[in-house]
């Protein structure tokens, strides 16, 4: 393989003046960088990433870590994340954690040990704090989920004035037995999500009954379970209040036969073609991703903790459609 001191030889200049043409410095003497631009053609010359690590202390990678990256909201944020990245010619290495608290570390320590130029997480975990002493190293920027035990950039959105903003959609629509259908309540998200949602009714006068909250529902079986349970009950809800995309889509499915109205969370495939089309708290997950990777850009900056806010929360807005017209 032709390496940079190959080139050097053939162009007649230092390594040091390869590297810089190669790194597009705007210094480099127009006929310096023809000589060297030269020699790369004819010498087939492309950089040893692996050297490239070595020299720089880190690769030119961003590690994405997230739930899921089937669940339609984090991969679109993996895909933001990428994009950016793309933009300042660095790559991804996305991984899913799965729903277990305590898969998460292993699988943060292996994509940290690979050197990475930064971290975006989602996380599922309920302990951070042993991240602090990567921190110095590596920018570690968490979305959706804000960490726990760990002061560390964090892009959330507004989770409870969403819950708040569906639930009053389905009050306006006359509906005063309102279920709340989620998945892992652990989770702030979630715990959030729930506290909108029981804000809503009191602020309405509709006291609230834990009776009409359903957790673990993440598929089409859960999601049929969950809503058997409800409709037995001695005043069943008359409407639903989905917590995130993958409830959503598991109840979109199971709804088809005996239709209800309902709110989700999260915007999903397909949701605007369903029959009802479904109304949803549209996230941004694009947006999320997308400021999360130039947070790690800007924190590679000389002075970068100056002028940035740590924790930054992003509104949410409600995409009316059909499925609350039932």
């Amino acid at each position: 393989m032709t390496t940079m001191r190959d080139v050097a030889l053939r162009a007649g200049v230092s390594t040091k003046t390869v590297s810089r043409v190669f790194n597009d410095d705007p210094h480099v003497l127009p006929d310096t960088r023809a000589l060297v631009e030269t020699a790369m053609r004819e010498l087939n010359y492309v950089p040893n990433a692996l050297a490239t690590t070595f020299r720089a202390g880190r690769a030119s990678v961003i590690g994405v870590a997230v739930p899921d990256v089937v669940d339609p909201f984090f991969a679109a944020i993996a895909r933001a994340v990428e994009d950016t990245a793309r933009s300042h010619g660095l790559s991804t290495l996305v991984t899913s954690l799965g729903e277990d608290p305590d898969d998460e570390r292993p699988a943060l320590e292996s994509l940290l040990g690979r050197q990475l130029t930064g971290l975006v997480i989602a996380p599922v975990g309920t302990d951070h704090s042993w991240l602090e002493r990567w921190r110095g190293h590596t920018p570690i920027v968490f979305v959706d989920r804000a960490p726990a035990g760990l002061h560390t950039d964090t892009f959330t959105e507004n989770d409870e004035a969403g819950a708040h903003l569906a639930t009053s959609h389905l009050i306006a629509h006359g509906h005063r037995r309102i279920a709340y259908l989620g998945d892992m309540v652990h989770l702030s998200t979630e715990t959030k999500r729930v506290e909108g949602w029981r804000r809503a009714l009191r602020e309405a006068g509709i006291e609230v009954d834990e009776e009409l909250v359903a957790s673990e529902v993440s598929s089409r079986e859960s999601a049929a379970s969950a809503l058997e349970e409800l409709r037995a009950l001695a005043e069943p809800p008359t409407a639903l209040f989905s917590a995130n995309a993958r409830s959503s889509m598991a109840l979109a499915h199971v709804l088809r036969g005996a239709p209800m109205p309902f709110v989700g969370f999260g915007d999903f495939p397909m949701a605007d073609t369903l029959t009802p089309s479904v109304t949803v708290i549209d996230q941004d997950p694009r947006r999320i991703g997308a400021l999360a990777a130039e947070r790690v850009f800007a924190r590679l900056e000389p002075d970068a903790g100056l002028g940035l806010d740590e924790v930054t929360v992003i509104d949410v807005s409600l995409v009316e459609r059909e499925s609350c017209g039932l």
